[in-house]
């Protein structure tokens, strides 16, 4: 698995693309969804099989999973934050799907059920360049942690900083733009 410190990477370069999604209370939520599916960890304490639909990396990482939950949390959210709830279920589904998504590039564990409940097949992308963490907390503050916080850096925080660079760079509001009320340029006022 990914740390809990980067899974909220990919939600924030969203949200960079779509104004309306830059809420504190949506990007909160989209940054929790993100790293919720880990909280299967706690079977796996409890003696949960590993490789169990319901172990770790099982049912909660799969996108109906995230789908599920998207579907129940956004109405309320959207409501409060004036948001088409289209749009946050949205981008609930694409913060919590992008968790079992993330764990794939990882290079250890069991893969994921990502198309759980249709197939318990754990899977990984061809490539694994991200290195997995451990499930223990006092691990994380170990050399090896170190080693995971640098390679998330490299290939999740800086890719997702670029796109959700670009992103920002694109939704960026001009000095022109009109959508505030303001008056048009003299240019755009028809003198017939």
């Amino acid at each position: 698995m990914a740390s809990v410190l980067s899974h909220p990477a990919v939600p924030l370069a969203i949200a960079c693309w779509t104004p309306s999604l830059r809420r504190p209370s949506l990007l909160i939520a989209g940054a929790l969804l993100s790293a919720a599916p880990d909280l299967d960890v706690i079977g796996y304490w409890a003696g949960v099989p590993y490789d169990a639909w319901c172990g770790h990396r099982g049912f909660t990482h799969s996108i109906a999973f995230a789908l599920c939950c998207a579907l129940a949390l956004a109405p309320a959210l959207a409501r409060w934050c004036g948001v088409p709830v289209r749009r946050v279920v949205a981008y609930f589904w694409a913060a919590m799907a992008s968790h079992g998504v993330v764990d794939m590039a990882t290079n250890g564990g069991y893969g994921i059920a990502l198309f759980w409940p249709f197939s318990t097949a754990r899977m990984f992308w061809p490539c694994n360049p991200i290195e997995v963490a451990t499930l223990s907390v006092g691990a994380f503050f170990s050399e090896h942690g170190m080693v995971v916080l640098q390679s998330e850096l490299i290939w999740l925080w800086l890719p997702a900083a670029l796109i959700g660079g670009v992103g920002l760079f694109r939704t960026r509001r001009r000095p022109d733009d009109h959508s505030r009320g303001e008056k048009p340029p003299e240019r755009f006022i028809s003198r017939s």
